[in-house]
């Protein structure tokens, strides 16, 4: 059984700088198959943005995505946690802030993400929301982050941690 967060979070982040456009986020969302992105400015996390949060902040109120914010339309402040978090703290967290997600963090430097459906995963993979989280998507996107439907231009920063350090590896805007 995993006692820390290391042993269970997603070890890659996806960030978007606080002026990308909702467009351009919901394109990485697409390319990348996730339903979140960190909101970040010199590496430092400024909030989640969720594909729910564009819908039902922005788009369901008439929003026009091309000229929306990052920055305006999500969560400022998100609770977030460390590695070394055990992991029921991160369930209680979660349960607390009625939140899916947490960012991880070390000194402030975006590490990964873990999720329900990484919890369900390693402490029930039995369960329906395991199997879900396991589940290949079937609409997968031609091009990936940089083609079709795929932002490049210099507003998304990636991540990719081994869960012990991390930092920008690349990608227009990475820093």
């Amino acid at each position: 059984m995993a006692q820390n967060v290391r042993q269970v979070m997603t070890p890659r982040v996806t960030a978007v700088s606080p002026d990308a456009s909702l467009v351009e986020a919901a394109q990485l969302m697409r390319a990348r198959d996730i339903g979140d992105v960190l909101v970040t400015e010199h590496g430092r996390v400024l909030g989640v943005l969720t594909d729910r949060d564009i819908t039902v902040r922005a788009v369901a109120d008439g929003a026009d995505p091309l000229t929306v914010s990052c920055r305006a339309i999500c969560t400022p402040e998100p609770v977030m946690v460390t590695t070394d978090t055990p992991v029921s703290e991160a369930v209680h967290l979660m349960r607390r802030h009625a939140v899916r997600r947490l960012p991880v963090v070390e000194n402030g430097q975006p590490l990964g993400m873990v999720s329900l459906g990484d919890l369900a995963e390693r402490h029930d993979p039995g369960s329906a929301l395991a199997d879900v989280s396991r589940a290949m998507p079937t609409d997968a996107h031609p091009g990936g982050p940089e083609g079709p439907g795929g932002p490049a231009d210099g507003h998304v920063s990636h991540y990719r941690t081994d869960g012990f350090g991390g930092g920008p590896t690349g990608g227009p805007g990475a820093g």
